[in-house]
């Protein structure tokens, strides 16, 4: 989970699940940012209905909150890419202490991850690049033959600064802090190709 701005914690915390409280290491790294334990707070209550069994894409995984808060919450697989090798190995290392058998990571660029065949469909895709890189339409069209029907995604951006979606992407969540704007899709899956807003504006924590 990476973003621009303010200089990271030390450690972010796992919210919630078999996991709870564990404490994950935040290295210093330019640009790198833990979404906000509020807002996870809020994406983990709109995912847990289908988070059980789930097949889950971490995509730019930075410190892994968000793909271990999924494999804590009860997803079946959690795939996490990070592209800087001493992330990578920090991930691995903390995926062994937890004895995540469910987490697996792959240290690679995720542009050129993603054009690799795809074996098998995601339900849930976590899509949350470095803000200052601008990755946002090369991964959203990059992710499309990764996804099953009717699958999840995830997108974290400036506030100011809002990526469109694919056609016929639905909106089905989206909330905002001072910093971030942060928004939940589903692939149609015999839905009308159409972007159907689904604000509700209690969602969204203020900052």
């Amino acid at each position: 989970m990476k973003a621009s701005g303010r200089q990271p914690p030390g450690k972010v915390r796992i919210i919630a699940g078999r996991w709870r409280n564990t404490r994950l290491p935040v290295p210093d790294r330019p640009g790198l940012r833990p979404t906000a334990d509020r807002v996870r707070e809020t994406l983990f209550n709109w995912l847990q209905p289908v988070l059980p069994g789930a097949r889950v894409l971490d995509l730019f995984a930075g410190t892994g909150a968000l793909g271990f808060e999924a494999g804590s919450r009860g997803a079946a697989e959690v795939v996490m890419v990070e592209r800087d090798p001493e992330l990578a190995a920090s991930l691995r290392e903390t995926a062994a202490r937890l004895k995540a058998g469910n987490v697996t990571v792959e240290c690679a660029d995720a542009l050129a991850w993603l054009r690799r065949p795809s074996p098998a469909r995601f339900d849930l895709v976590f899509l949350d690049p470095p803000f200052a890189a601008g990755l946002w339409t090369q991964a959203l069209d990059g992710l499309v033959p990764w996804l099953a029907p009717g699958a999840r995604v995830y997108v974290e951006s400036p506030a100011d600064d809002v990526p469109s979606a694919p056609p016929g992407w639905l909106l089905l969540r989206e909330g905002r802090t001072r910093e971030v704007r942060y928004a939940l899709y589903r692939l149609p899956d015999g839905a009308p190709a159409t972007l159907t807003p689904a604000h509700d504006p209690k969602d969204a924590p203020t900052a």
